[in-house]
């Protein structure tokens, strides 16, 4: 799918909160339909497997999904992947980058026996203890481990880039599968104005930046990593998702510039992906510029600018 550039400036030119709202209305109506979906498939498994590449907004779409089954009167209990990374312990083996880091992207970071164990859990009725790993430790607290147990009308939904992994859909073929990520470029006629990784580029740095701590700098020099990860280990099981999910938005671009240019302008001419910045940078002034205070507080986007409604 592509938007044009052309009919994106003229709607926000004419009426950007309009604009705005209809774009977040056909948002809304792939919640409604991943919704429809969960719910069917519950008779099959209470297990839902989402996944998605660095900033596709994961977690708003989780909490969207879980505020639209929760008013159908489905219990969501959202759990996160990373919580099953595995404790690293001094001499361990670690998977590692072409580089020699280690590979933060690697799936064979998880524990995949636990989890196993615990779909089965889940699936039979069974409650689980849903780990709590610290990540400046690399290890799990048990006393802060989250107990769940899945009664009638209750789903679990399991969200992390390695969720479509063969290691788990392989043995629990009945979960339902969604694959979500920024999907749509944008064309100016039969040009490409911006590329759909650029959005999530964007959005990555953008929310490094705000909420992490990260300087711009880090997170293009993670990118390459972040992207070869996705080519091995996320969209090759792309294919398997019973839903594919867009979370691109037409007017993102036109809001993401006010945060999105000051900071990538601000990275060094001699940083080993300048290029493509200046070229992002380019980008971004064809765009008619958007007020964020515009901004509706539900917005996916605000998962990466803040002021969002929903707590992450």
């Amino acid at each position: 799918m592509a938007y044009q550039l052309k009919e994106i400036n003229a709607a926000v030119a004419a009426d950007p909160v309009a604009f705005m709202a209809q774009c977040d209305q056909r948002f809304h109506q792939r919640i409604l339909a991943a919704a429809d979906a969960i719910e069917q498939n519950l008779p099959t498994s209470p297990v839902v497997l989402l996944s998605g590449p660095s900033g596709s907004g994961k977690t708003t779409t989780s909490l969207k999904l879980e505020e639209e089954l929760e008013r159908r009167g489905i219990t969501t209990h959202p759990i996160a992947l990373d919580h099953y990374f595995v404790e690293r312990h001094p001499g361990d083996v670690l998977p590692l980058t072409p580089e020699g880091l280690v590979d933060l992207e690697s799936p064979d970071l998880l524990d995949w026996s636990l989890l196993s164990e615990h779909f089965t859990d889940l699936e039979q009725g069974r409650g689980i203890w849903v780990p709590h790993f610290i990540f400046s430790r690399q290890l799990r607290n048990p006393a802060k481990a989250q107990y769940v147990e899945l009664k009638k009308n209750e789903v679990a939904i399991f969200e992390g880039i390695h969720a479509l992994n063969p290691r788990i859909t392989g043995s629990h073929p009945g979960a339902l599968r969604l694959y979500i990520s920024a999907r749509s470029d944008i064309m100016d006629g039969p040009e490409l104005v911006f590329k759909r990784t650029w959005l999530r580029l964007a959005r990555r740095a953008v929310r490094d930046y705000n909420f992490r701590g990260y300087p711009v700098a880090s997170t293009l020099e993670n990118w390459a990593n972040v992207r070869r990860g996705e080519k091995l280990y996320i969209s090759p099981y792309r294919p398997s998702a019973h839903i594919q999910f867009d979370t691109s938005l037409p007017y993102e671009a036109g809001v993401m510039a006010n945060y999105a240019t000051p900071l990538l302008s601000a990275v060094p001419r001699e940083n080993p992906r300048s290029d493509e910045l200046v070229a992002l940078l380019r980008a971004l002034e064809r765009f008619t510029p958007i007020d964020p205070a515009l901004v509706p507080s539900n917005s996916l986007i605000r998962e990466f600018i803040g002021g969002s409604d929903y707590h992450y």
